[in-house]
Parts: structure tokens; sequence; C-alpha cells
């Protein structure tokens, strides 16, 4: 008789339950992988977004559900970014911006689904604005995000009409 195949999830929850770890860290991560093989990358980041647990910003990615996630998770990312090039950490460097590049194309994609609605069009279109921006210039992200965030809440103010 063939073992019985648990889900994903279910393993994740035995595994987390077994070691109790307070935060889902870089090494942990790399536990989680080698515990739950064969799972893809997006699939477990799903999974252990879902834990509630704290996460490190490598583990946790770029958030798109809402401009707010998106600009607490691209930030992480910039410090994590700029730490890594003080260090001259070429790899860490890079995958920050894989993870932002993975971003970038999920949201590609979205906007030009054609059965994306048009609201969620216009906020995927500003989102690819931000994911192009940090990538183009990590080290200015957030200033330029700053003045982005001024320029839109001008724009939205009936009095600047």
């Amino acid at each position: 008789m063939g073992r019985k195949r648990t889900s994903a999830a279910h393993r994740l929850a035995e595994w987390l339950e077994r070691e109790r770890p307070e935060r889902i860290t870089e090494s942990v991560w790399e536990q989680l992988r080698a515990a739950l093989a064969p799972i893809s990358e997006d699939r477990l980041r799903r999974l252990v977004r879902e834990t509630g647990l704290p996460l490190d910003p490598l583990v946790e990615g770029v958030r798109q559900e809402s401009l707010g996630s998106l600009e607490r998770t691209l930030l992480a990312l910039q410090c994590e970014y700029e730490r890594a090039a003080a260090a001259e950490d070429q790899a860490r460097m890079r995958a920050c911006r894989r993870l932002v590049m993975q971003a970038k194309d999920h949201a590609r994609w979205v906007f030009r689904n054609p059965r994306t609605d048009a609201v969620k069009k216009a906020q995927k279109e500003e989102m690819l604005l931000w994911l192009m921006t940090w990538l183009e210039n990590p080290p200015v992200f957030s200033a330029w995000l700053r003045l982005r965030k001024q320029a839109l809440a001008a724009r939205s103010d009936p009095a600047q009409l």
C-alpha cells in the first residue's frame, strides 16, 4: 500500500508545530524548502505568508495586494539591497533584484490580461511604475516614492485642479 500524500500546507503546519520558529528567516526558509521539497518557491512563499509569522524581506518578497504592501516590501528590499551593496555582496543584490523582477513580471501579466478590470489595471500600471523605478536605481527609490506619492496626492486633491 502506498504512502498517503499530504498537502504542502499540512506538511508546513506540522513542521512549524515541531520547530516553532518565531520568525521565518532565510535560514528557516532554506530548511522549509528542503523539508517540503519538491515545492515551488512561489507556492512556499504564499504558504509562509499565510502563517502570520514575521518574515525576513528576502523570504517575504514583494507584496502586491495594495500600494501600501508594495511600498513596505519594496522599501524593505531597498534596505537589504543597500546593505548588500555596502558589503559588496553581489549575490544578495541579485537576489533582491530577482524578487522585484518576478513581481514586475507578475504585475505586467495581470495588467495585460484582457479579463483584468479597469480599476485593477490602473493599480497594476502604478505598481509597474514603482517596480521599474526600483529596478532602475534601488538606492533612490525611497526618495522617488516620496515625491511620487506627493504628486499622486496633489493630483487627486480637488483644490489642486
